[in-house]
């Protein structure tokens, strides 16, 4: 696994050990870069369910100032921290060992763009979507990885779906915030 492109390209990134975590594979990296890459610059970044960070340290290398990299688990903290550094983004990155909905419910802060990873077939996206679009920035996206099978809904609170996109085994749904575009398309292969 490695970094796609920007500033920190081809450096490679470790995956913490153990069949918790689930990669984002290189294409759909690939596909969300594509169709974030006018958004990254400049942008606070927050990474729910880091796992190796990646998502993260992407947007960090595409222009991103600054990221929140989240994970209850502590054999992927200690890979984000490496992956981070290793990196040269210790500076911009804030890494926190904790569980998703508790960071949420003590957050101050706003996000431009969120990625959100949950463990599949535990319903964590319908409990966690209400909670992030309130620490969402005006026109922020959001981001979600799921399985294909999960139906998101079209609207939460001002936030629509704009795109959902199947790659295999792995779904993506973005969102984005209702006045920063008008979102009433979605995309399904």
């Amino acid at each position: 696994m490695r970094v796609i492109t920007g500033s920190a390209r081809g450096r490679k990134l470790c995956t913490p050990e153990g069949y918790d975590t689930r990669p984002t594979t290189d294409k759909v990296k690939e596909a969300i870069g594509s169709a974030l890459q006018f958004d990254f610059q400049g942008a606070k970044v927050l990474d729910l369910f880091a796992g190796s960070g990646q998502m993260a340290i992407e947007a960090l290398s595409r222009g991103a100032r600054a990221a929140t990299l989240i994970d209850a688990d502590a054999r992927a903290i200690s890979c984000i921290q490496q992956n981070v550094k290793n990196c040269g983004f210790a500076e911009c990155a804030t890494v926190l060992r904790t569980d998703a909905v508790a960071f949420l419910q003590r957050c101050r802060e706003n996000f431009d763009i969120a990625f959100l990873d949950p463990p599949y077939g535990k319903g964590i996206l319908s409990e966690i979507l209400p909670l992030l679009v309130t620490h969402m920035s005006k026109n922020g996206i959001i981001v979600c990885e799921h399985e294909p099978e999960l139906n998101l809904p079209e609207e939460i609170m001002q936030f629509g779906l704009q795109k959902v996109k199947k790659y295999g085994k792995i779904s993506v749904s973005i969102y984005r915030a209702q006045d920063a575009e008008d979102s009433d398309a979605s995309d399904s292969d």
